[in-house]
C-alpha cells in the first residue's frame, strides 16, 4: 500500500508520529523485539521502503521510541515544596510510565542523549538536586542511580514470579519458602525466620513506594551530611 492508498482507504498518512504510535503499541503487546521495519510495515500496509523514508534505520527509531517514551513522563512538580518531595515526584513518574511500558530501558541507550525529552527531564532533577546542595557531580551521579533505580523497581521486582503461570508460581514459591525453612536453622537463623517474607511477592504498588522509599531517604542523608 502506498502513501496514496493509505490516504483513499481512510488511513492516517504516514509520518513519523503513525509510526512511532504503531512501534509503542507493537512494543507494548509483543515486546521490543517485535518492533522491526519490516514488522512496522507489514502492519501499516506500507512497503519497508515507505518507513526508511522516515526512519532510516532501526537505530533512529529506537532513539525516537526512547524520546517519545520520555515524552509521556509528567514532569509536572510543586514549586513550594521541599526538594525531596519534588525529588520523588519526578523519579514516581518514571516509574508509573516506564510500568506501561516495561521494554523502554532497552531504548535508552547513549542515543538517548540528544533526545528532547530526555534533555527536558534531565534538566528538572539537576535543577532540583542542585537546589539541595549537591554539586554538579554529585547531582549527575544521583540522577543516573536514579533512572537505573526506576527501570530495576519495574523489570527486577524481588520474589516476582510474573512470567509463570499462576498455579507454577505458587509451586515455585511453596518449594522455595521450604527450602529455606529447611535449612539448619542455627548457621541460617535469620533466613529461616524470614522464610515466608522471602518467597513472597510483595504487592506491586507497595512494592514500588519502598524502592522510591529507599531511594529519596538515601539521597535525603547524603544531603543531610553535606550540610
Amino acid at each position: 500500500m502506498t502513501q496514496t492508498d493509505r490516504e483513499a482507504s481512510g488511513r492516517a498518512p504516514l509520518s513519523q508520529a503513525v509510526v512511532l504510535s504503531e512501534a509503542v503499541s507493537l512494543a507494548d503487546r509483543e515486546g521490543l523485539d517485535a518492533v522491526t521495519i519490516r514488522r512496522l510495515a507489514q502492519d501499516l500496509g506500507v512497503t519497508p521502503m515507505a518507513l526508511y523514508w522516515h526512519f532510516r534505520n532501526k537505530g533512529l527509531l529506537l532513539a525516537a521510541l526512547g524520546d517519545r517514551i520520555f515524552g509521556e513522563v509528567d514532569l509536572t512538580v510543586d514549586p513550594d515544596a521541599p526538594w525531596s518531595t519534588q525529588f520523588r515526584t519526578l523519579i514516581r513518574a518514571l516509574v508509573t510510565t516506564l510500568r506501561k511500558h516495561p521494554w523502554a530501558g532497552s531504548v535508552f541507550t547513549s542515543q538517548i542523549c540528544e533526545s528532547p525529552s530526555y534533555l527536558a527531564a534531565l534538566e528538572k532533577v539537576l535543577a532540583i538536586l542542585r537546589g539541595a546542595g549537591f554539586s554538579p557531580a554529585e547531582a549527575t551521579d544521583i540522577s543516573r542511580h536514579a533512572m537505573s533505580t526506576a527501570m530495576s523497581l519495574v523489570n527486577s521486582r524481588p520474589g516476582s514470579t510474573e512470567q509463570l503461570a499462576p498455579d507454577e508460581a505458587e509451586d515455585a514459591q511453596r518449594r522455595a519458602r521450604l527450602h529455606f525453612e529447611a535449612l539448619p536453622r542455627k548457621r541460617y537463623p535469620h533466613i529461616v525466620e524470614a522464610a515466608g517474607p522471602l518467597t513472597t511477592c510483595e504487592d506491586q504498588d507497595s512494592s514500588y513506594e519502598f524502592g522510591l522509599d529507599l531511594l529519596v531517604a538515601g539521597v535525603e542523608a547524603m544531603a543531610a551530611r553535606k550540610r
